[in-house]
């Protein structure tokens, strides 16, 4: 009984969440000069309308930029978080991992506001560093949670061994423990672009002018006016997500059959 009940909760929780994805993207087809749903007429007008567009197309650039480079970053401060992390033990692991997490534990509008002022002591405002930063920010609790479990489940005695017959914490770290925990690692770097990606709150106090991020754009946009033109950059945003998680995944299984025939 309580299985079914489960099974319920989490099947009612996640049509929850899929059924704007089914209605966001039959919008993005639509021939419409507004939202509707379901179409009237099919047409590709919109996805023309947005790659056609040098706006959208300056903010789309500068929002992967911005997703790449926040990965690049945060990547290697979030595995060297989640190493110190995995060799203490009592209030330090604790203290450490709340300060690496605390991005994510307040409201992120809170965050915004304070980098916001922050940044105007800067200069930072309306900058692509400044943007990186905040979204690196963001994205390194993502690296620290999936590289420490990752690490729960590796042989510590491995990087003993390797340490023993004379290699350098650096070299055992790059030869005996990333290879163990890669997978974690491609996670937690998914986790990053993927929360870059789609960061809004941020970008509307710190990334405007030539910086503007898509996210903003966005917003600005439904503010502004309504067009099938969000749906059209919806469609995609899920697609890219879709695409990432498949690559993922097809990487993860070709990781573990040499793994499964030794």
């Amino acid at each position: 009984m309580t299985r079914i009940w489960l099974g319920t909760l989490a099947t009612a929780v996640l049509v929850f969440l899929l059924v704007p994805v089914f209605i966001v993207i039959p919008m993005s087809f639509s021939a419409a000069t507004y939202l509707e749903f379901p179409p009237q007429a099919w047409s590709l007008r919109w996805y023309d309308a947005y790659f056609g567009s040098i706006e959208w197309m300056a903010a789309t650039r500068t929002s992967l930029l911005a997703a790449v480079a926040t990965v690049i970053i945060a990547t290697p401060i979030g595995f060297a978080g989640a190493y110190c992390i995995d060799k203490l033990n009592g209030w330090p692991r604790n203290a450490l991992m709340g300060l690496l997490l605390s991005p994510q534990l307040m409201p992120v509008i809170l965050l915004a506001i304070g980098v916001f002022f922050f940044y105007i002591q800067l200069g930072l405002v309306d900058t692509f560093a400044g943007v990186v930063l905040a979204h690196v920010a963001l994205a390194i609790p993502f690296v620290v949670t999936t590289v420490v479990a990752g690490l729960s489940r590796f042989d510590r005695n491995l990087e003993n061994a390797a340490r023993s017959l004379g290699a350098s914490r650096l070299r055992a770290i790059v030869d005996v423990v990333l290879p163990q925990v890669k997978m974690s690692v491609m996670a937690g770097a998914l986790f990053a672009f993927v929360s870059s990606l789609d960061e809004v709150v941020i970008g509307l106090l710190v990334a405007g002018g030539s910086n503007t991020v898509l996210t903003r754009m966005m917003f600005m946009s439904l503010r502004d006016q309504v067009d099938p033109t969000i749906a059209a950059i919806s469609t995609l945003l899920i697609g890219i997500s879709l695409v990432a998680v498949i690559l993922f995944i097809f990487v993860e299984r070709a990781a573990e059959r040499p793994a499964a025939k030794a």
